[in-house]
């Protein structure tokens, strides 16, 4: 089943200046460049979705083992 869609008004100027970003890049159209763009920004800014962790429990475990052995705990 297809997304139904909607109309976003933008000025004229800007989506000119995407228009020319769009010729020199992979998109095939000013929307396909905006949708991305949005889905990009929207995924930074997703609300209660906890952030990935930046260390596995094993990878947290070697540093302080590390500092350890360095005696800086």
């Amino acid at each position: 089943m297809r997304e139904s869609k909607v109309t976003v008004k933008i000025p004229r100027p800007l989506y000119r200046k995407i228009q020319q970003v769009v010729e020199d890049s992979g998109f095939n159209s000013p929307t396909d460049f905006i949708v991305y763009v949005l889905r990009d920004l929207m995924g930074e800014a997703e609300v209660g979705a906890p952030a990935p962790p930046e260390f596995t429990q094993e990878e947290l475990d070697d540093v302080k083992r590390k500092l350890k052995n360095l005696g800086y705990l």
